[in-house]
């Protein structure tokens, strides 16, 4: 693959971009879990024989799996998007008083606008809070570099560095020039007083914290990673950051100065001093949370920032634009009035039977994070609760200890196989533990699906599709303490129901696993499609109740598109009438 890439300049995603880059700076080991916006790092790094990469049941073990490999002297990172930087947060904060041997970079995308996230939250928090350099490209190509640049300074300082992209940069297209392959080695050496944590080590390590903070400050004052672009008009000087500046150049041009910031974290002080001594008035354009705005707010220089643009959602030309009065009727402006496309489970989803029957059953579902989530959306309208990984098992546990008789025989939480290995087994240990009248569904449909079909440790294989270790969700569930533990198949809408009417009864907790593998995995060998006989269907559109892409109404009739329809049977088992066939029959 070098061969391929290097010395041609090319178009590259920002997530490759940083997998190259990552290739290029000698990285040795990566491991992570996958969540979008980031995921393709570990995909496009794991195309690199030289580099071993894995996914992790989550982002803790991942960055901890990291951890040791720099320990060990190899260059490593780890991936997640932002809310997985929460579950890695413990290593994280005290990996920042260790330091590191090898150079550790932690790569985390942020998600402004929640295209495929519960939560908004701005990863530069983390950075000010554990006290570790973050650097944010803007493009492509400053991905690349910014992978390489920051292993010398977690090298150079002794620390792990986060590496913030964001939606727009990790998934749009730049041009990028490869490089060759380093590997630096380092030797692992024993060092107790660096690397255990204990208090009376803790204690000393601290300080060491403090004065490399400082160090870095120093550093980027005069960082290439923080440059002034001087305008034609000293009117206006504006620092920003990440896909901002992107932004902000597409609106202003060379017309205004441009403070841009690649490391987001510690700032520089008298850099900043510096540019706005240039100019008349100092703007502060940032996604999401004022962090550079108190910044330069702190240092006494009054600036413009969120009392012009929001807190809330992703920046635009356009929103740029008007909250300066710039007119960009120039070709640059973009069309924002896009129409809507709601998400949807997909023609033959195995979920869609499951959460058929759980709303039949008038059941208070509490849900979890994966595509199942869209359970929520009408007409299956079947989840009730949605927090963060694995909170489905906890919150069922406290809801049923509290309510009693009230929930235990008509609530029930859903999670799917990735999801359950990710962070449900402690929820459910906490419920055979403390012994709770609850019924956990595990949905395992053979892959973590909402990210794009990457394997986890249920399904056999590693990041390679090659064979790997493979954990038995029926026996892992017995051994944690559960004597009730029966698998379904969600295509059989009786099976399911009977199951599910069964468990609700029984006094103690139960685990049913509802199994069939994701329609869209490429092995899965689909029916043929389903046809309706419009001389049975009287239009009564129970089929709607499921909310299958591939049924739909014309002419009062029930109608299937069967260039979507995998021919599951879900829909005729609803069907009284019995006007749903299989068109192989035509055959």
């Amino acid at each position: 693959m070098e061969n391929e890439n290097k010395g041609n300049r090319q178009l590259m995603l920002g997530n490759k971009a940083v997998a190259r880059g990552l290739y290029e700076a000698g990285v040795c080991f990566i491991s992570s879990y996958p969540g979008t916006p980031s995921t393709e790092i570990t995909e496009e790094a794991a195309k690199y024989d030289e580099i071993y990469c894995e996914w992790a049941p989550n982002e803790k073990v991942a960055m901890e799996s990291a951890f040791g490999a720099s320990l060990a002297g190899r260059r490593a990172f780890c991936a997640q998007k932002h809310v997985g930087l929460n579950v890695a947060a413990d290593p994280l904060y005290t990996m920042s008083y260790t330091g590191v041997n090898a150079g550790l970079v932690i790569g985390v995308a942020d998600d402004a606008g929640m295209h495929s996230s519960q939560n908004e939250q701005d990863s530069r928090h983390h950075a000010l809070a554990a006290k570790v350099p973050m650097l944010e490209p803007s493009d492509a190509s400053e991905a690349l570099a910014f992978a390489k640049l920051a292993y010398e300074i977690s090298e150079d300082f002794d620390t792990p560095v986060l590496l913030k992209m964001c939606t727009r940069v990790a998934h749009s297209q730049s041009i990028v020039e490869p490089g060759e392959r380093v590997v630096p080695l380092k030797e692992y050496e024993k060092n107790i007083a660096k690397y255990v944590m204990m208090p009376g080590n803790a204690i000393k390590r601290h300080p060491f914290v403090e004065e490399r903070t400082a160090k870095l400050v120093a550093y980027a004052e005069t960082s290439p990673l923080n440059r002034i672009e001087q305008g034609t008009s000293d009117a206006l000087g504006i620092i920003t950051h990440s896909t901002s500046y992107q932004y902000v150049k597409e609106v202003f041009g060379e017309e205004a100065w441009v403070l841009k910031l690649g490391m987001t974290n510690p700032l520089p002080i008298e850099l900043i001093k510096e540019f706005a001594s240039h100019v008349k008035t100092v703007a502060v354009v940032e996604e999401l949370d004022p962090i550079i705005e108190n910044h330069v707010r702190a240092l006494g220089i009054d600036c413009i920032g969120k009392d012009r643009l929001p807190m809330c959602g992703e920046f635009s030309q356009n929103m740029i634009a008007q909250a300066f009065d710039k007119d960009i009727d120039n070709g640059v402006a973009l069309e924002e009035n896009i129409p809507a496309r709601p998400p949807v489970m997909c023609a033959g989803c195995p979920h869609r039977g499951l959460f058929y029957t759980l709303k039949k059953n008038n059941c208070t579902v509490l849900g979890d994070i994966g595509c199942y989530t869209l359970g929520a959306v009408q007409p299956l309208g079947a989840i009730e609760l949605t927090l963060c990984m694995g909170a489905s098992i906890g919150a069922l546990h406290g809801f049923n200890k509290m309510l009693g008789e009230a929930s235990e025989h008509k609530t029930v939480a859903v999670i799917g196989d990735s999801t359950f290995m990710h962070s449900g087994m402690t929820g459910l240990a906490n419920v055979a533990y403390n012994q709770s009248n609850s019924v956990v569904i595990i949905l395992d449909n053979s892959i973590t699906g909402m990210t794009g079909h990457q394997q986890n440790p249920t399904t056999g294989y590693n990041i390679k599709n090659e064979p790997a270790g493979k954990i038995d969700l029926e026996a892992l569930c017995k051994a944690m303490g559960f004597e009730r533990v029966r698998v379904v198949d969600p295509y059989d809408l009786a099976q399911c129901d009977a199951a599910l009417k069964e468990e609700l009864k029984v006094e103690g907790p139960s685990v049913i696993i509802s199994r069939r593998p994701c329609a869209l995995l490429k092995y899965v060998k689909h029916k043929a499609p389903l046809k309706v006989n419009t001389d049975k269907c009287i239009g009564c559109k129970s089929c709607m109740r499921i909310g299958c892409p591939a049924v739909s109404i014309k002419n009062g009739k029930a109608r299937v598109d069967a260039t979507l329809c995998v021919g599951c049977g879900v829909c005729s088992q609803m069907c009284r009438f019995g006007a749903f066939e299989s068109s192989a029959k035509e055959a």
